[in-house]
């Protein structure tokens, strides 16, 4: 497992990303942590997973037991994948390209015939797991109630006018710390309750959304989100795995590999065992992927954009350059991941539920929470293969 990394051997200076834009991430990048001893208790929120028989239940946990009235088996075995390192992309219960890359990753990872499917193998393989139940009940921190939401505009030049490309909303906050959508959130709590709970209607919150601090809520059963604070030096990066639900407990990887044409990216660790694999985003025709063999030079955490007008096909080169704010709805997400291939990186995105579906500006684009989990996996030494 990795704390914070990274830094190029001189510095990871301004990002130039050609058809990402630019990004000056200097300071970020430069941050080399170093890691301290292993806490004892769980740094992540207090709506963290409590799996069975993984440690007593808390008075919070025993009051949100609430029983889900349906299996849900398609979420059930996404969230298990995700938990291992196979990522379905948004959880939602649906079948999908996400879903059937993160079934052929987990084949692979145990020398499984890959076919993608649920086929016999594959469930007895995952049957381990059956007493990971798909949703969990979970209640909102009272401290989300001081979190500023603001809409975030579209004209570039009035996203550089703001200090942080923030949640518009505290759906969309809930949803990216669940790896899921706003819609999977109101389908899982009908009428603002949880699913199987008694049907006594909350009252709306004074903002108008469905969701207020201290409400009970069910969601997706992600897990893989143990935080060791003492290990992440830079708070403002900790303060954003915790608002993602990914975990400080990440294996190494010294390869990853990156298929255009199937749309995926895997990663190796030091003994050629695949430990990880996400469906992503690849280039476009104006602007493909660099195919050949690259590696990782830094990483930059939660940076701000430097939007260049000169590397966007589709931006006239009369516009403005323009200094962006990070934030989670920035260009890049909340990580980029340099490359040795001048201009381009491995990145989140404002959009997950686009991942696999729409085309990037030349880089390789995960969601937030995927994003967040690989740049703790990598070092200088993390070897990148592009190919169609």
């Amino acid at each position: 497992m990795r704390s914070s990394l990274l830094t190029a051997a001189a510095t990871l200076s301004i990002l130039t990303l050609a058809a990402c834009g630019s990004n000056d991430a200097a300071d970020d990048a430069r941050e080399t942590p170093r890691p301290t001893a292993r806490a004892d208790t769980n740094g992540a929120d207090a709506m963290a997973s409590r799996d069975p028989g993984s440690e007593p239940d808390s008075g919070m946990a025993q009051a949100n037991n609430i029983p889900d009235p349906e299996a849900r088996p398609v979420m059930q075995a996404q969230v298990v994948l995700e938990r291992l390192g196979f990522g379905p992309g948004v959880i939602d219960g649906k079948r999908g390209m996400s879903l059937s890359n993160a079934i052929a990753g987990f084949q692979e990872s145990r020398d499984l015939p890959v076919t993608g499917e649920f086929d016999e193998a594959t469930q007895q393989a995952l049957a381990q797991w059956d007493n990971i139940p798909a949703t969990r009940v979970v209640t909102i921190p009272q401290d989300w109630g001081n979190v500023a939401f603001a809409e975030v505009p579209e004209s570039a030049a009035q996203q550089a006018q703001m200090k942080r490309l923030g949640y518009e909303n505290m759906a969309e906050k809930l949803a990216e710390r669940f790896h899921t959508t706003p819609e999977v959130l109101a389908e899982l709590n009908p009428g603002g309750r949880p699913a199987g709970s008694p049907t006594n209607a909350d009252s709306p919150s004074p903002s108008g959304s469905p969701y207020r601090p201290g409400q009970q809520l069910r969601v997706p059963n992600v897990g893989a989100d143990r935080i060791v604070a003492s290990e992440i030096d830079n708070k403002d990066w900790l303060e954003t795995l915790r608002s993602l639900g990914v975990g400080t407990d990440q294996p190494e990887v010294t390869r990853i590999l990156v298929d255009e044409s199937e749309g995926w990216l895997k990663a190796y660790d030091s003994d050629g065992r695949l430990v990880a694999m996400y469906t992503v985003t690849t280039g476009s025709r104006n602007d493909p992927l660099p195919v050949g063999d690259w590696k990782v030079t830094g990483v930059a955490y939660n940076p701000p954009f430097a939007y260049d007008p000169d590397l966007f096909w589709d931006v006239p080169d009369s516009a403005e350059d323009l200094q962006l704010p990070p934030g989670p709805n920035g260009p890049v997400g909340v990580v980029w991941i340099d490359l040795t291939k001048e201009h381009y990186g491995i990145h989140g995105t404002p959009a997950p539920e686009t991942i696999g579906r729409a085309q990037s500006h030349g880089c390789v684009r995960l969601t937030n929470w995927e994003a967040a989990r690989l740049a703790q996996m990598v070092s200088p030494e993390t070897q990148v293969v592009f190919r169609k």
